[in-house]
C-alpha cells in the first residue's frame, strides 16, 4: 500500500527551492551516502517516492562537518563537478574518540551523471595540520588518526565527531589537492547492518577463495578475547567467506568488508571489497524486490537516514538527490589506488604510502580531466 499522507503537488509556476524538489518524478533517485558506505555512498542509489524521500530526509542528522555553518544562498543550485567525502566510523562508546575506519571520496564530473569512487588507506601516513579547535598542534600520523585528533575537546568532555570530520577533511584536502568538498557524510557501521537487514540482505561475489573472520563466529557472535594483549587476541571458531556469490545479512556484510588480515593485498583488498559491496548494495536497493515493497522500502530509507550524519554545505539530501537524479548504480566507476608499506627507522610497520599514479589521478580530478585520465589508465578500475 502507498505511504501515508502523500505530499500535495506544487504550482507549475512556483520557482522556489521547495518547488524544484517537487519536480522530482514519482521515482526519484536518492544518492544515499552509505558509506561507506557509503556504503555510499555511503553511497548507494535508492529509488523512492516523494513521501518516502521526505521521511528519509527527516531521519538524517545534519551537523556542521566543515566548520563553516549550514547557510546557502536561497537560489543557488548544485553544479558539477562535485567531490563528496564519505567516512565510516566504528561504533564506539560515546566517551571514546572516533576512528575513521573507512575513508572514501566520490568525484562526480560536470554532467552529474557518473562518478568515480575511490578509497584512501586508513593507515596512510600524512601530515595532519594544526587544529586549534581541539588543541592539536599538528604532525605526521596515520590518516584515520585525524578524526580522533580533531574530535578531542580541550579540557575533556564528550568527543565532537563533527570537528573530527572537519580536521579529517582538511587533512584529505592537503594530501589530495582537492581543495573543497561539496558534501560530507559520516556513517556509523552499526547503522550499516540495519540498512542491509532492512533490505533483506545483499547478494555479492566474494573474489577470494576463503576469508576467515578476525572477530566473528560462524553464528554471528563476537569471538572471545583471551586478554593476552597481543596483536590477534581472539580465539574460537571463525566465520569464513568462500569464493563465489553469496547473500549476506547485516552482520555478515559488515564483517566481510572489514576484514584485512588474511586478505590478499591487506587493506587494499579490504578497500576493494568495500567498493564492491557499495555497488552490490546499490543494485539491491534498485531491485524490484525493494522498490515494489513499500513497507520494506520505508524500512530501508529510515535505516539509512538514522545511520547518516550529513552536511551538504547548506543543501539538503533531497536537493542532492535532485541534482544526481541521472546517476545509476552502473554509473559509478570504482578506482583502485596502489600503495605500499612504510617502515620506520627500526624496520617496524609505520603505515602506508600511495604510488605516484595516485597523485596524478588527484591532479586530474582537480583539472577536470578524470574521464580522460582513467580512459588512459584502465588498470586503475576495480573490477
Amino acid at each position: 500500500m502507498p505511504p501515508d499522507n502523500p505530499p500535495k503537488s506544487e504550482s507549475a509556476t512556483d520557482t522556489s527551492p521547495k518547488s524544484r524538489l517537487s519536480s522530482i518524478p514519482r521515482w526519484a533517485r536518492v544518492c544515499v551516502i552509505v558509506g561507506a558506505i557509503l556504503m555510499v555512498a555511503s553511497g548507494g542509489l535508492i529509488v523512492t517516492s516523494q513521501a518516502l524521500l521526505a521521511r528519509y530526509e527527516g531521519a538524517v542528522t545534519t551537523e556542521d562537518l566543515f566548520g563553516e555553518g549550514n547557510e546557502v544562498e536561497p537560489e543557488s543550485d548544485i553544479k558539477g563537478p562535485l567531490n563528496i567525502l564519505l567516512v565510516g566510523i566504528d561504533p564506539r562508546e560515546e566517551t571514546q574518540l572516533p576512528l575513521a575506519d573507512s575513508i572514501m571520496i566520490m568525484h562526480v564530473p560536470d554532467g552529474l551523471d557518473r562518478g568515480y569512487l575511490f578509497s584512501l588507506p586508513r593507515d596512510l601516513v600524512v601530515d595532519i595540520p594544526a587544529f586549534p579547535k581541539s588543541g592539536y598542534k599538528g604532525g605526521e600520523d596515520k590518516l584515520n588518526a585525524a578524526m580522533a585528533r580533531g574530535s578531542q575537546v580541550p579540557g575533556g568532555g564528550k568527543p565532537d565527531r563533527a570537528k573530527g570530520f572537519e580536521l579529517l577533511s582538511k587533512t584529505v584536502s592537503a594530501y589530495t589537492g582537492i581543495e573543497r568538498f561539496d558534501a560530507g557524510a559520516i556513517v556509523n557501521f552499526s547503522g550499516f547492518k540495519k540498512i542491509v537487514d532492512a533490505m533483506g540482505g545483499v547478494t555479492m561475489t566474494v573474489d577470494q577463495d576463503v576469508v576467515y573472520s578476525e572477530h566473528m563466529t560462524p553464528e554471528g557472535k563476537h569471538r572471545p578475547n583471551n586478554g593476552c594483549g597481543c596483536e590477534h587476541p581472539y580465539y574460537g571458531p571463525r566465520a569464513k567467506y568462500v569464493k563465489g556469490t553469496h547473500k549476506f545479512n547485516g552482520w555478515q556484510a559488515l564483517d566481510y568488508v572489514r576484514q584485512r588480515y588474511g586478505v590478499k593485498d591487506g587493506d587494499y583488498g579490504r578497500q576493494r571489497h568495500q567498493q564492491q559491496f557499495v555497488k552490490a548494495m546499490a543494485q539491491q536497493a534498485l531491485s524490484k524486490d525493494v522498490l515494489t515493497d513499500f513497507p520494506k522500502l520505508d524500512r530501508v530509507i529510515r535505516a539509512a537516514g538514522e545511520s547518516l550524519v550529513f552536511n551538504g554545505r547548506g543543501h539538503s539530501v533531497a536537493e542532492f538527490a535532485l541534482a544526481l537524479r541521472h546517476m545509476r548504480e552502473d554509473s559509478i566507476t570504482m578506482i583502485k589506488l596502489k600503495g605500499g608499506t612504510v617502515r620506520n627507522s627500526s624496520g617496524s610497520y609505520a603505515g602506508e604510502a600511495l604510488q605516484p599514479e595516485a597523485k596524478q589521478f588527484f591532479a586530474a580530478i582537480k583539472a577536470g580531466t578524470a574521464d580522460a585520465y582513467i580512459a588512459a589508465h584502465p588498470e586503475m578500475v576495480n573490477r
